[in-house]
């Protein structure tokens, strides 16, 4: 991990066209800004764990309808 020390309103720029910008300081409290182009997509990483873990399970259970659509395939050819 990068680790880098940063003032109010000082940035730091991932690639060409990410942009991190400290907005604020207050405590232990830290407001950042982010500019990155719409494609990028930008997550808290709590939330980008539980899209995640949603994905994981909708993988399983797709997983498990298209098994049962088999066998429902196999009952009516018979």
């Amino acid at each position: 991990m990068l680790v880098l020390s940063r003032k109010k309103n000082e940035s730091i720029i991932i690639g060409d066209d990410i942009e991190i910008v400290v907005v604020d300081v207050k405590g232990d409290q830290v407001k950042i800004g982010i500019k990155a182009p719409r494609k990028v997509t930008v997550h808290r990483a709590e939330v980008y764990a539980e899209i995640q873990k949603e994905n994981e399970i909708a993988a399983k259970n797709s997983k498990e309808k298209i098994s049962g659509l088999g066998n429902l395939f196999k009952k009516i050819k018979k």
